[in-house]
């Protein structure tokens, strides 16, 4: 009968264990991480798309753009795995769904998903991995946001442009960090990046 008693208090702490466990994991980040891989690996799918076609239209100012932007985009999607993977969880496999029209509309489709980003979903993103105290989606949710915010405010200034039909003030090339995708103007870097303290001699340049 001892035997017996024994045995179920294991059985049962084993269970209080589990369940605990279950309750601890950050449900809404790990949630939020698969969401953020598939938008940010998207991007960079559709940026390199975007760029292509620039390119076939003759604005090249602007293929350069999207090029740097895509190559950022895929190192958010990079930093955000990391981080699920460090939960224990596996992304599942995805294909990129998008549409590639007119360099103008291409870039009026940049602007809406940077701003959906920047307004609405990393914002939550935060908040909701703040609550649950996962500081690696923090940081990972904060560097693409403030990168993000640079994007659009890029692809706002390469619309105005286009739509004057004149790429003569844009940027003629870009750099890229590669630890938290932070994106310069080649003619305005910082010696270290100003997100993630990174040395310029490793931004990754377009041009």
């Amino acid at each position: 009968m001892k035997t017996v008693s024994v045995f179920f208090a294991i059985a049962m702490a084993s269970t209080v264990a589990i369940t605990s466990c279950n309750q601890s994991k950050p449900v809404n980040t790990i949630k939020n991480l698969k969401e953020g891989i598939i938008g940010e690996t998207t991007a960079s799918a559709k940026y390199e798309a975007f760029a292509k076609h620039a390119r076939e239209e003759g604005f090249d100012t602007i293929a350069i753009l999207f090029d740097a932007a895509s190559k950022a985009e895929a190192i958010h999607a990079a930093n955000h795995k990391k981080v699920l993977e460090g939960l224990g969880e596996i992304m599942e496999n995805f294909d990129p769904q998008f549409e590639v029209k007119t360099t103008a509309e291409n870039l009026k489709a940049a602007i809406e998903g940077e701003s959906y980003e920047v307004a609405t979903m990393y914002p939550k993103f935060l908040e909701e991995a703040k609550a649950e105290k996962v500081e690696k989606a923090v940081k990972s949710f904060t560097w693409a946001l403030d990168t993000e915010k640079k994007h659009n405010e890029f692809y706002s200034k390469a619309l105005s442009a286009l739509e004057a039909n004149s790429e003569t003030n844009l940027p003629v090339g870009f750099a890229v960090c590669p630890v938290c995708g932070n994106t310069y103007d080649l003619a305005n870097l910082d010696d270290k990046c100003a997100f993630c303290q990174t040395g310029k001699e490793k931004y990754i340049s377009f041009n």
